[in-house]
C-alpha cells in the first residue's frame, strides 16, 4: 500500500502548510475575507523633502518591510509627471520580501483549480495604481500629486483596475473614511473559488464576476469593462483577467510571431513607452501572448531606476536575466543597450496600414529614443504568417472595431500556442501508466520519465508542421523551448496534475476493493500501515487535493472503519487516540 507519487503531491500542493490551517477554527475573523482578495490598500503622496512617501496603509495591521514600502512608493508615480496631468492608471509587479506568510488558505484552494496561467505567485505582488495630478496653487510645487495603490497576489488585471478606479475616486472625493468603508465592503466578499459566479458589493454597487477555472472552455470574451444594470446597481464582468492586447502592440504587429517566439522561449525583453499606462499594458500583453500557457519567468509591467532590482537587471557583467521589463525613462535607452531584444512602442501612433508594414529593425541605439519597432538580431524559427497581417490591414481599411481586432489577435495567438503545445500534451499523456497497472494492493505506479529524444521524435511524426498553416523550423523551436523556464513550469504543473490523477484512480480502486479479505492473515504491523495510509488518503481527498467523488470518500471511510474494527481492542484504542490527536 506504499503510495509512490504521494510525496510529490505533498510538495507541489504545500500540504504541510495546508495541514497547519486545518486545525484553525472555522470562525471567520475580521479581514480574513479581505486577505483572500487584497493584501492592503495604500495612499502615496509627494513630500518636498522626502519625495514619494507612504502616508497610509489599510488595514492598519498589515506589515510591509521598508524595502517593500520604498518600491511601492517609487512605482506609484510616473517617471515623468509632466505628461500625466489628471488621472493615470497602471500596474506593477514586485518581489515579496522573504519571511512573510506566502499564501492564505483560500489562495491555496484557488491555485489548485484555477488555470495555470492565472495562479497567484507567493513570491510576487501586483500593485494597481491610480495616480492623480492636478494644478493646485495652495501646494508649494503648484500641483496636487497623490496615488492610491491596491496590493494583491491575484493576477486579475482587468478586474482590479476597475475596482481601484471606484475606490480611488471615492477616496479623492470623500477622504479616508470612504477608503475604510470600501475595504470593509471587500471584507464581505466570498472566497475566490474557481468556476463560481460571485457577487461582490463595493461602494453602493455590486460587481458580478465569474472566477476562472481550469475546466473552463477556451473562449475569448469580447473586450468590455462591465455591462451595467443601473436599476439593480450591478456590473457584470464576462472576464476578470482578459485585457486589450491589440492596442498596446498595434505599432509592432508586423512582428507578432517574432514577439510570440521571444515570450515563448523566455528571452530577455525590454518594452519602452512614454507613459506607465501604455508601458504596463504592453508588458501584460506580451505575457498574454502565449495564453493558455503560463509565462513562468519574471516580468515587470512598470520598472524604474529606483527599483531595488535595478542593478541586478542593468549590470553588464553577465547576460541579461530572463525577464520582460516595461520602462518609460529615456535613461534606459542607454542603460539597457546591451539587452538583446528591445521593443519601442509609440502610444501616440494609431493603427494604420503604414504602422502594420514596419519591419524588424537591426539594433541602432540612436533610433531607440524616437522610432517605434522591434530592435533585435533574433532570427525567428517560424516564417511570417502574411494572412493574419492582411486581416489586420483589412480591418484598418474597413474601420473594424477595436474589440473585433483584439479578438482576432487573441484567437490567432491562442491557436498558435495550442498548435505548439498539443504535441507536448500528447507526449505527456503517453507517460501515464496503463489503467490495468493500478491495483489497490500495490503502490501507485509512477510516471514514465520524460525523454527529450522521444518527445522530438513524436513531434517529427505528428507535429504542428503537418497541421498548422505556419511553416518553419518547428523542431528547432521545440529544442529551444525545452531549455526554458516556461517548459520547466509547464512540465512541473503537468507532473502534479498527472500524479493527482494517478492518486485519484488508486483511491477509486481502494474504494471498490475488498480490503477486509486482503488483510486476513497479514501481520499486525502491515494492518496498522494500511490504516495510516488510508487515513492519509482520506485527508487529502476531503481537502480536494485528490479529486475524487464523495461516494468514493464514503466507501474508503467505511473500509477504514471496518479494518479498525478487526484489530485487537488495545491496538484499536491506540489508533482511535492517535486519530483524535491528528
Amino acid at each position: 500500500m506504499a503510495t509512490s507519487g504521494l510525496n510529490e503531491i505533498r510538495t507541489n500542493e504545500n500540504i504541510s502548510m495546508d495541514k497547519s490551517n486545518s486545525s484553525v477554527s472555522s470562525t471567520i475573523l475580521p479581514w480574513d475575507r479581505f486577505s483572500n482578495w487584497v493584501y492592503c490598500v495604500c495612499s502615496v503622496t509627494f513630500d518636498l523633502e522626502l519625495g514619494q512617501a507612504m502616508e497610509m496603509i489599510y488595514p492598519a495591521h498589515v506589515k510591509l518591510t521598508e524595502r517593500e514600502k520604498l518600491n511601492i512608493c517609487y512605482l506609484s508615480f510616473p517617471d515623468s509627471n509632466s505628461g500625466c496631468m489628471g488621472d493615470t492608471q497602471f500596474h506593477f509587479r514586485i518581489r515579496q520580501c522573504p519571511g512573510k506568510k506566502s499564501h492564505f488558505p483560500a489562495q491555496f484552494n484557488y491555485n489548485k483549480d484555477c488555470p495555470a496561467s492565472l495562479q497567484s505567485d507567493a513570491g510576487y505582488w501586483f500593485g494597481f495604481v491610480y495616480f492623480r495630478q492636478t494644478r493646485d496653487p495652495s501646494q508649494k510645487r503648484g500641483y496636487f500629486q497623490k496615488s492610491v495603490v491596491l496590493i494583491t497576489r491575484l493576477p486579475f488585471t482587468q478586474f482590479f483596475s476597475h475596482v481601484l478606479s471606484i475606490v480611488a475616486n471615492e477616496f479623492f472625493e470623500n477622504g479616508e473614511l470612504s477608503l475604510e468603508a470600501a475595504c470593509h465592503d471587500i471584507d464581505q466578499w466570498p472566497e475566490p473559488i474557481p468556476g463560481q459566479n460571485v457577487q461582490l458589493p463595493l461602494v453602493g454597487s455590486v460587481l458580478q464576476v465569474c472566477i476562472p477555472s481550469r475546466l473552463d472552455q477556451m473562449i475569448i470574451s469580447p473586450l468590455k469593462i462591465g455591462d451595467s444594470n443601473h436599476s439593480l446597481g450591478q456590473e457584470i464582468y464576462p472576464s476578470i483577467h482578459e485585457i486589450d492586447i491589440f492596442s498596446p502592440l498595434q505599432t509592432v504587429l508586423n512582428n507578432v510571431q517574432l514577439l510570440w517566439e521571444l515570450v515563448l522561449t523566455a528571452e530577455p525583453v525590454v518594452a519602452m513607452a512614454s507613459s506607465p499606462s501604455f508601458c504596463a499594458n504592453a508588458v501584460q500583453s506580451l505575457v498574454s501572448m502565449i495564453w493558455p500557457l503560463k509565462y513562468c519567468s519574471d516580468y515587470r509591467p512598470y520598472f524604474t531606476i529606483h527599483d531595488s532590482e535595478f542593478k541586478e537587471y542593468t549590470t553588464k557583467t553577465r547576460l541579461p536575466p530572463s525577464v520582460i521589463l516595461g520602462v518609460t525613462n529615456p535613461f534606459f535607452s542607454k542603460t539597457l543597450q546591451h539587452w538583446p531584444h528591445i521593443i519601442r512602442i509609440d502610444d501616440n501612433l494609431g493603427t494604420s496600414e503604414k504602422s502594420l508594414s514596419k519591419m524588424k529593425k537591426a539594433f541602432n541605439p540612436k533610433a531607440l529614443d524616437t522610432k517605434p519597432g522591434v530592435y533585435t538580431e533574433y532570427k525567428p524559427f517560424l516564417q511570417k504568417d502574411k494572412q493574419i497581417l492582411k486581416r489586420f490591414v483589412k480591418g484598418v481599411e474597413t474601420k473594424r472595431p477595436l474589440e473585433v481586432q483584439n479578438t482576432i489577435l487573441k484567437r490567432y495567438l491562442m491557436e498558435l500556442t495550442q498548435s505548439f503545445m498539443i504535441p507536448l500534451e500528447r507526449y505527456a499523456a503517453s507517460l501515464m501508466p496503463f489503467l490495468k497497472n493500478i491495483s489497490p494492493f500495490k503502490s501507485v505506479p509512477t510516471l514514465k520519465p520524460f525523454v527529450l529524444s522521444d518527445m522530438l521524435a513524436s513531434v517529427e511524426r505528428s507535429g504542428p508542421q503537418l497541421t498548422c498553416g505556419v511553416k518553419g523550423d518547428w523542431l528547432g523551436l521545440y529544442k529551444k523551448f525545452v531549455r526554458t523556464i516556461n517548459f520547466e513550469g509547464w512540465w512541473r504543473y503537468r507532473q502534479t496534475e498527472m500524479n493527482r490523477k494517478l492518486q485519484a484512480l488508486h483511491f477509486e480502486a481502494l474504494a471498490d476493493a475488498d480490503l477486509i479479505l486482503w488483510i486476513r492473515n497479514k501481520p499486525e504491523v502491515e494492518v496498522v500501515d494500511i490504516i495510516l495510509r488510508l487515513r492519509d488518503k482520506l485527508s487529502l481527498a476531503r481537502r480536494k487535493i485528490i479529486p475524487v467523488s464523495e461516494n468514493s470518500i464514503r466507501k474508503v471511510n467505511i473500509q477504514l472503519e471496518s479494518i479498525i474494527n478487526c484489530v485487537p481492542d488495545d491496538l484499536k484504542s491506540v489508533l482511535m487516540s492517535n486519530n483524535r490527536q491528528r
